[in-house]
């Protein structure tokens, strides 16, 4: 291709980095094709469309404000005082119900995610799917409407977040797996950290009008029964449709790519996905490879943003209102960092992207515990490059994974990322555990992180991607 193809995001970007991509990636992922700069928005968008229900519905609102706390509790048990044991009791049943609804979607996820990507990649139904899925989530946080703040509606309320959990993660694949539409090798880094960053930037615009109207007092609204965080899930529901439009009226369906995934049946697919595993070993171990690596330490990014908040409170004696207030900068920090670590992924590789971000995780981690003597000031500024590298990390993993997939296989191999990423989730919650357990101080708990996402990135060193450094290319 000549240097005068138009860059279909409008910015010319510069020469790519080597990792794969015309050997393994096929005719989907290459220079001839120009991508409307329409169709790249709109598709960056569902991320900014149903990041709501991960960031309010799922961590910072609904589920742990909420769902878990004694508005679930009878009568007599939630007058207790918060230090009574029956009470500490109750709240952890809760705790533990809706930690085992969370369990269960992971097994759905795991047993549903590589075949329905694998069907959808051979039938070219990946945007129908992903419609489908797109409506189930809204309907599924509509539901949550109804999660009266009653003992007997908590099972409903956890359930229903947890088919939400599984709906999301269903819809992510196909999701996912259509990064290779809307971009070329030149630009897929850049277009990959759009759609983390307008999701990161999307969860925190939904959670700062959360705090407005809770510091408004919800207009003198009587919200007894839980309304408030009723309606909090009904906004999420309307906000996932909006916003989510622009992807299904202006980005097409990509072709069927055929194979024997559309000629069996549902449960013959399951037979049909091993011998795939197999043959992807064989035929592409640098995906393999990958899918292996970025499970443990995708875990360990996780972890940075699930325990936090925790951190924040209990290791560092943050208020209430400041850990809001961190988690806010947090998640703006994350997606601004990631939109322009996009430019970083198409100039470096994104191997190397990853690899910076992580081992900077390690470092400021073990930073943050050597120096949590000196207060809060030491997690405000350890905490935000904590989170400025989270996010490049997230969206340069999705950019390799793309750029490493076989031709034709996006749905089901982005299914296998989610199904591993899912595998590994036990991990980070174990050793964060154990590291408080044996030295019985929340503040080690950093160092169980640490510890993971360090073994994550010494499993991506192993991972043979090859890449050009800027003096190589401009030989090239």
């Amino acid at each position: 291709m000549s240097d005068s193809t138009p860059d279909p995001t409008g910015v010319t970007p510069p020469m790519p980095a080597n990792t794969l991509a015309v050997g393994v990636a096929g005719k989907e992922l290459d220079d001839e094709k120009v991508v409307p700069r329409k169709q790249v928005v709109s598709w960056a968008f569902w991320d900014w469309a149903t990041q709501p229900f991960n960031s309010v519905i799922l961590t910072f609102v609904f589920a742990s404000l909420y769902l878990v706390s004694d508005s679930f509790l009878p009568a007599d048990v939630a007058a207790l005082d918060a230090s009574d044991p029956i009470k500490e009791r109750a709240l952890a049943d809760l705790s533990a119900g809706y930690g085992w609804a969370g369990f269960a979607a992971g097994i759905l996820i795991l047993l549903l995610a590589p075949v329905l990507g694998q069907r959808a990649d051979a039938s070219g139904r990946k945007k129908r799917m992903l419609l489908i899925s797109t409506v189930l989530l809204a309907l599924i946080q509509f539901a949550l409407f109804f999660v009266y703040a009653e003992p007997a509606y908590f099972w409903f309320g956890a359930i229903t977040l947890a088919l939400g959990q599984v709906v999301s993660e269903i819809a992510g694949v196909n999701y996912n797996a259509m990064l290779v539409q809307v971009s070329t090798r030149k630009t897929i880094g850049k277009v990959s950290g759009l759609g983390w960053g307008l999701g990161y930037i999307g969860g925190i615009v939904a959670l700062i009008i959360v705090i407005a109207l809770t510091f408004a007092d919800w207009f003198g609204m009587d919200t007894s029964n839980g309304l408030a965080y009723r309606l909090i899930a009904l906004g999420a529901a309307v906000w996932t449709i909006v916003f989510s439009l622009p992807l299904f009226l202006n980005v097409p369906e990509a072709p069927a790519s055929g194979g024997e995934q559309s000629k069996v049946g549902f449960f013959r697919s399951y037979a049909v996905l091993v011998k795939d595993i197999g043959r992807l070993y064989r035929e592409s171990r640098v995906t393999f490879s990958f899918l292996i690596a970025s499970a443990i330490y995708r875990d360990g990014l996780a972890g940075v943003f699930a325990y936090g908040g925790i951190l924040a409170a209990v290791g560092f004696g943050f208020s209430p209102t400041e850990v809001m207030l961190f988690g806010v900068a947090a998640n703006v920090v994350a997606g601004l960092s990631t939109i322009l670590a996009g430019r970083a992924d198409d100039w470096f590789g994104p191997k190397r992207v990853i690899l910076f971000a992580l081992f900077g995780l390690v470092i400021m981690a073990v930073l943050l515990f050597a120096f949590h003597d000196l207060g809060t000031i030491v997690f405000w500024i350890g905490g935000l490059v904590l989170s400025a590298f989270v996010g490049p990390a997230q969206a340069a993993s999705r950019s390799l994974l793309a750029r490493v997939t076989p031709d034709g296989r996006q749905g089901e191999v982005f299914g296998l990322y989610a199904t591993t990423g899912r595998v590994a989730s036990f991990i980070s919650p174990a050793v964060w555990a154990l590291a408080i357990g044996i030295f019985g101080a929340t503040i080690y708990g950093v160092l169980g992180i640490a510890l993971v996402l360090l073994v994550g990135a010494v499993l991506l060193l192993l991972v043979k991607v090859p890449a050009l450094g800027r003096a190589e290319r401009a030989k090239a």
